[in-house]
């Protein structure tokens, strides 16, 4: 199982609007996948349809009573993809684990079987902290969404020296398999601008796929829907559809045999 990781520190960036979306993608072109709610705010199950009662086990038991994995899936409303919610209870989880010796693999030991699947997804907060931390020690990669905007470029240059830490510390096999433009609006000469200075900072790290800024994307989480499922025909679900194909074309060729 390809565990990737999907991190920005940033909020409001489009990152579990990516994760949803990803997640559906990659399921409808077969790929048995799974999507991780690391996010107190359980945004991504809110968005996949899952109610609070339908919560009874999260991810925070996985990371503080170390609950078995197979215990915490729920299954989605889309074939082929399943998910592990996230609860409130996730806040007071990083004061919980703070004296543990293994507070930053907890996610990694609980994540060494594939359990049937071919790949898991992690949305992680928007900070980091000891749950994105968990999340980049038990990641392959890391997919970072990124809008185009002054400030995001900030937090980009933040969020790599963190990568680095994790590889020299927890992960040396922590890799980034890309970085998503998000929010683009070809109207704003700033959008232009900073899509132009990322990619020439990083080159070919970064997706040629841009996700613009889109109304039904916004609309979808309200309907308990991935976009894709909501409006497969608007832009911003072409724009995901076309972002899981690079993203396909970048995961490990042994996984794509399979």
């Amino acid at each position: 199982m390809i565990r990737v990781a999907i991190a920005n520190q940033k909020g409001g960036v489009g990152k579990t609007t990516t994760a949803i979306n990803v997640a559906t993608a990659l399921a409808a072109t077969g790929w048995k996948t799974l999507l991780l709610d690391l996010d107190p705010q359980g945004n991504a199950s809110t968005g996949l349809g899952l109610p609070s009662s339908a919560r009874e086990r999260s991810s925070y038991d996985i990371l503080v009573d170390q609950a078995p994995v197979e215990s915490c899936i729920v299954p989605s409303q889309i074939p082929n993809l399943d998910i592990i919610p996230a609860t409130v209870d996730l806040s007071g989880a990083e004061v919980e684990l703070v004296g543990a010796d293994d507070r930053a693999h907890r996610l990694s030991k609980a994540l060494r079987s594939d359990f049937g699947y071919d790949i898991c997804l992690v949305d992680c907060p928007p900070s980091l902290g000891l749950l994105t931390l968990n999340a980049l020690t038990a990641a392959d990669t890391l997919l970072v969404p990124l809008q185009c905007e002054f400030f995001a470029l900030e937090g980009l240059s933040q969020l790599l020296q963190t990568v680095e830490r994790v590889q020299q510390r927890f992960n040396p096999e922590l890799g980034i398999i890309g970085i998503a433009l998000t929010m683009f609006d070809r109207r704003n000469r700033l959008t232009d601008q900073v899509s132009e200075d990322v990619r020439s900072c990083l080159g070919k790290l970064v997706f040629e796929t841009t996700i613009p800024r889109n109304v039904r994307l916004s609309e979808a989480p309200s309907h308990g829907l991935p976009a894709l499922i909501y409006d497969h025909a608007c832009a911003g679900s072409r724009a995901y559809m076309a972002l899981a194909r690079e993203l396909i074309a970048r995961l490990p060729e042994k996984r794509k045999a399979a």
